[in-house]
């Protein structure tokens, strides 16, 4: 539902969110003002002590204090579980039971400053239980406090004040078109110094020069933009969530039409294709999953990783191999020759170098596959991210592609940083020389894949034999034309319903549309929602089928936004829409629709649980083609798929099994 409007500002919680955890407060302050009466009534006679005048009148102060919350708590949780997501109107009483809950925190406040005089006065003689029990209320008041200012903190919205220009609907449109594109320039300048801030904060153990701020700016922006126009707070967003993947879920459990099943049925020829193709992916996977170096064999051989590399850390570096950057106690090195089973003097060239669009990379021959191979890191580090964000589209101009194409900006400045290593400093050139009869194979995971996929396109000329494979890229890459001209030389490694494969930003605002569409049509309170989820994605079961105004419309009303989907996106003036119509004419979208590069290979579990602890997994793969990652699917395998482990163990899977095969 839209955020909830408290003293004159918009709050990032809508008035549905304080049912579980005012529950929860409501059964602490029980169970503390039971512990407070029975304490009270087992040493009613007793408070002849010193200092006992004092504990009576703060005991039955506390008592009816905690009856007062008790009593607002209640109020709140019972108004709070009214209504839906989208119709807020049972609960427009619930700011008034808030402020109530709000003033009693100034008595609370001052009761737990007397209870810390009393329990430091040393001229206190009382029982000890007595001083046991008002230490602990004490404590506990003060807990409270502490995490109730957390939770303000956490909620507050630096743009609260400023969104309620795009509520009131009438007041926008009786603005000049002058006033209106003013404050609207106001309003869209806020968002990006708010996003901005909280950007550099997250990242502020980076050294920071020019780059880093284009990009803070660039990613701001791009954060802005996606969320300025609906009004949904983030437990919002969870139960959308939640309904889209049981949703998701049923749909994947109808029975397919015979039709469909017969379309996907691959011809013996493509199938021969997949298996060499599989059996290659498989190979040069270990060279992108070694290209993490010692974060990567750590996370995969958590008992004997360190114990092995330890042994390895005092070798001097091999001379024959050029090493740049920083590996301290030689681990990343370690590591890779221990993933990829090469010996010293098979590698050509080694960065460990990174910076935002500067990314860590290694030239080494193979000779398994009489290859060399260049292999390219995934994300890592908080300047990786940046890199990953820095989502702006820019142009690459081929001669074989009729068509501009567009790429992504960031991966396309780290693949140029390769390449000028690559020919300019003569990598290449050194790793031909030595070994003139090889092949050009490039590889990569994740933004190592994307990058891995541009800097191929870049060398395609110069290196017609080349090969790339990119494992899980992301899926806002290259636009349909460059696409279609890499399917001769890239292929593209998916598992399951990897998330990063299917990030772009119209998946994205697809994503965006469906949330706000489910949340708003949804007839049940948000916390049913939230708690049969919940239970939904650990224990399994049916999907829950909850009903919904879109049930029974037809197939062209489907098409049309109910009131209720309305009611979540932010209202604009007309000058707001014709700044946006005027901004964008006669010029290429910021975010035109990009597509994962090469031929796709999509890899799915066969025959086992969706839930995360299901053992003994069974994969199969096919081919594929970009239109199957033009939606973002929830399940809770979406980030674990995109794993370099995961997606290493279903190629070997695939590779075994076909080898056993072959051997009968």
């Amino acid at each position: 539902m839209p955020g909830l409007v408290l003293f004159g500002r918009r709050w990032a919680i809508g008035s549905d969110d304080f049912v579980l955890p005012g529950a929860f407060e409501l059964f602490v302050r029980l169970v503390w003002w039971i512990g407070i009466l029975v304490l009270y009534a087992v040493h009613k006679g007793q408070f002849n002590c010193p200092g006992g005048g004092l504990l009576h009148s703060y005991l039955l102060g506390l008592l009816i204090l905690l009856a007062s919350i008790i009593c607002a708590l209640s109020a709140l949780v019972f108004i709070s579980m009214q209504g839906t997501i989208s119709n807020p109107g049972p609960r427009k009483s619930l700011p008034k039971i808030l402020y109530t809950r709000l003033l009693l925190y100034f008595p609370e406040f001052i009761w737990a400053v007397v209870g810390a005089v009393w329990v430091s006065d040393n001229s206190v003689q009382c029982e000890k239980t007595v001083i046991n029990g008002i230490i602990g209320t004490v404590i506990a008041s003060w807990i409270i406090i502490i995490f109730t200012i957390i939770g303000v903190v956490i909620v507050f919205d630096p743009l609260g004040g400023k969104k309620t220009f795009y509520l009131p609907d009438g007041v926008s449109r009786n603005l000049e078109s002058s006033q209106s594109g003013q404050l609207l320039f106001n309003v869209k300048s806020s968002a990006t110094r708010v996003w901005e801030k909280r950007i550099r904060l997250l990242c502020c153990c980076i050294v920071q020069d020019d780059d880093h701020r284009v990009a803070f700016t660039s990613i701001a922006e791009l954060f802005r933009n996606y969320f300025s126009d609906t009004d949904l707070v983030p437990s919002d967003i969870a139960a959308g969530l939640i309904l889209l993947h049981q949703e998701q879920d049923k749909m994947e459990n109808c029975p397919k039409e015979p039709e469909e099943v017969l379309c996907h049925s691959p011809s013996s020829l493509m199938t021969d294709d997949l298996d060499v193709e599989l059996e290659n992916a498989a190979h040069y996977m270990l060279f992108a999953a070694a290209a993490y170096g010692w974060p990567y064999y750590v996370y995969t051989n958590p008992y004997t990783a360190l114990c092995k590399l330890n042994g390895d850390c005092c070798r001097n570096r091999p001379t024959d191999s050029d090493i740049t950057g920083s590996d301290h106690h030689n681990f990343h090195f370690g590591s890779i020759l221990k993933i990829t089973g090469l010996q010293y003097r098979d590698f050509i060239h080694i960065s460990f170098h990174n910076k935002i669009y500067e990314i860590p990379f290694f030239v080494a021959l193979d000779h398994k596959k009489e290859a060399i191979v260049v292999a390219v890191r995934g994300t890592l580090s908080f300047e990786d991210i940046l890199t990953d964000l820095s989502a702006d589209c820019e142009d690459l101009t081929l001669e074989e592609v009729l068509e501009n194409g567009f790429v992504h900006k960031g991966i396309t400045q780290a693949a140029n940083y390769i390449y000028r290593k690559l020919i300019n400093d003569g990598i290449l050139n050194q790793a031909f020389t030595i070994a003139p009869e090889y092949k050009l194979v490039i590889v990569g995971h994740s933004l190592g894949g994307g990058t891995a996929s541009i800097l191929a396109i870049m060398l395609r000329n110069s290196f017609p034999t080349l090969r790339c494979y990119a494992f899980s890229p992301p899926g806002g890459l290259l636009s349909k034309s460059l696409a279609d001209y890499t399917k001769h030389f890239i292929v593209s490694v998916i598992v399951g319903k990897d998330l990063v494969a299917r990030l772009s930003m119209p998946n994205m605002e697809d994503l965006k549309r469906r949330i706000v569409r489910i949340v708003a049509n949804c007839n049940r309170p948000k916390y049913q929602i939230l708690l049969r989820g919940c239970w939904y994605e650990v224990f399994g079961g049916d999907p829950d089928d909850f009903p919904t105004e879109l049930d029974g419309r037809n197939q062209d009303a489907l098409t049309q936004p109910l009131l209720a989907e309305e009611s979540l996106m932010v209202h604009r003036s007309p000058s707001y829409n014709a700044l946006e119509e005027e901004s964008h004419l006669n010029s290429p979208p910021q975010y035109p629709h990009l597509y994962l590069p090469g031929k796709i290979i999509h890899i799915v579990e066969e025959c086992s649980s969706r839930r995360l602890c299901s053992s003994d997994i069974k994969y199969m793969a096919r081919w594929s083609n970009e239109t199957v990652f033009s939606s973002i699917l929830i399940s809770p395998k979406m980030i674990t798929d995109h794993m370099p482990d995961v997606v290493l163990k279903a190629l070997k899977s695939l590779s075994q099994e076909h080898g056993s095969c072959l051997s009968c």
